[in-house]
């Protein structure tokens, strides 16, 4: 909270004609309460994300004996991703690339359709930020309150006052923080460690990071990291055309704009009777009768505002509405509106690229293996060649397995023809091997690959170790790599 506010603070500096304003020059916004759809809409979506947020971590998902069982997790010590029934191992990063181009595809998509509904809406910035401000007005009051508050001087009052405001500002990060770190371990146990402190170190430390951005970027910076800080602000237009929809003002029927008339006869003017309560409950400050703006995050709490005022004039309401460009001139110039028109050009190309994503996601995620292999050549020694005259090369031979069983694989060599098999440790001289890997595990062996002298055509020769499920018809895994031998 700031320590003044000044007249600045409450209204915006008026633009000269043509101009219009990008950006706050002073102060911070103070958002007027008001009631309406756009505002219960964003008490519906803050609601549900808030709910998620803190309670997704304790969705139960049985993976059987010795497994996680929380639905969604991400288990950095183990290093592995759970979601539901899928487990994502650290060399499957590559889905993390494909959720964030669906991420970002859904953006531009939801921002050809309807604007920056994203940030009016569903943004974590918005969220808090709307939150923090709703704290200031319960505990404070209305805006013309909160103001006078900010300019009264210091008295035991004030800073009690203040004190209940940061308080609850600091408590609702805590809980932003804890809810963060919750999705990185057993919720039900961490959050009972965490409250006994016998938490590690880093929870407490990852605490204090996430909650102390909540608590700077909700309850000082607000409409700050909107306009100056987040980058979709400034290349969102590029995503708008004459069909998307945005909050815009009607200026052909609220201009020319004047203080309401006494006889409320509205026949010689404009509707707006600039009365500022669409600049007065915007929580970013904008004065959207001056066009759309880099601030305006279309939440639409200007809409609300106007409308209770054309409702209190008995006007027609939408002066300000959530409309394409298309519906705004057509109903300027005295024709029906076409409506909206969510299936063109540019909507089809993201559903498009969205879908086409998506479904190499679903299709990678259904046809991967089980099961993966890393061969590593020794190179101390590259070969060493024995009494009998055959040669050997050494091998370090890894198997994963993804699934929670034990399995045993079966492993020959293809390409050389009388190579034998050693394991050490265990079977010798075999064209085949049996090797056991346990659930959820990698198993290294050290491999041997013997080939008689005569076999081998020089230095070096290609060979193929093939791998098989024991007692399964899958797909063999056949490893491509090198066999050294002596110069002929």
């Amino acid at each position: 909270m700031n320590a003044t506010i000044d007249p600045d603070q409450i209204t915006e500096r008026q633009p000269t004609k043509g101009e219009v304003p990008f950006y706050r020059e002073n102060g911070q916004a103070v958002p007027r309460g008001v009631k309406g759809l756009f505002r219960n809409l964003k008490w519906w979506a803050s609601g549900i994300l808030l709910a998620w947020w803190h309670l997704g971590p304790f969705l139960r998902w049985d993976r059987g004996p010795d497994a996680p069982g929380q639905a969604i997790l991400l288990d950095m010590a183990g290093r592995r991703a759970y979601f539901f029934d899928i487990e994502i191992w650290p060399q499957e990063i590559y889905y993390v690339t494909g959720l964030l181009l669906i991420a970002a595809i859904s953006l531009f998509l939801m921002s050809a359709l309807a604007g920056r509904v994203w940030c009016g809406f569903l943004c974590w910035q918005t969220v808090y930020t709307d939150l923090f401000q709703n704290i200031e007005r319960w505990v404070i009051g209305e805006r013309t309150a909160r103001i006078t508050f900010e300019r009264a001087p210091t008295s035991v009052g004030k800073l009690a006052k203040k004190s209940v405001v940061v308080g609850a500002w600091a408590l609702v990060s805590a809980a932003c923080g804890i809810g963060v770190t919750l999705w990185f371990g057993d919720a039900f146990q961490m959050l009972k460690d965490i409250f006994t402190l016998e938490a590690p170190t880093a929870a407490y430390v990852f605490i204090i990071i996430i909650g102390g951005f909540c608590f700077l970027l909700g309850g000082f910076a607000r409409e700050r990291v909107c306009v100056y800080m987040c980058p979709y602000s400034r290349f969102q237009a590029a995503m708008f055309d004459e069909h998307s929809l945005i909050v815009s003002y009607e200026a052909w029927r609220g201009e020319p704009r004047a203080p309401a008339p006494k006889d409320r006869n509205f026949a010689d003017r404009g509707h707006c009777v600039d009365c500022k309560m669409c600049v007065q409950s915007c929580p970013t400050g904008v004065d959207i009768r001056f066009g759309n703006q880099l601030a305006c995050i279309g939440c639409g709490v200007c809409i609300d505002a106007c409308d209770q005022i054309m409702d209190k004039f008995g006007l027609p309401r939408g002066l300000i509405s959530y409309d394409s460009q298309v519906n705004l001139e057509a109903r300027e110039a005295g024709r029906k509106a076409p409506g909206i028109k969510p299936i063109r050009a540019r909507t089809v190309l993201y559903a498009g690229l969205l879908a086409i994503v998506a479904g190499i996601m679903l299709v990678s995620l259904l046809t991967r293996s089980t099961t993966e292999v890393n061969v590593l050549h020794e190179r101390a020694p590259l070969y060493v060649q024995l009494s009998d005259g055959s040669v050997r090369n050494g091998y370090a031979y890894k198997i994963l397995n993804m699934v929670r069983e034990d399995r045993t694989y079966v492993l020959k060599t293809e390409g050389l023809a009388g190579a034998t098999l050693e394991v050490v440790g265990g079977k010798a001289d075999a064209a085949e091997l049996e090797l056991k890997v346990e659930k959820d595990q990698v198993a290294t062996y050290r491999i041997f690959v013997n080939v008689p002298e005569n076999v081998l055509p020089g230095r070096s020769a290609d060979l193929t170790f093939v791998l098989t499920e024991q007692g399964k018809s899958g797909k063999p895994i056949r490893s491509k790599t090198l066999f050294a031998g002596p110069d002929k």
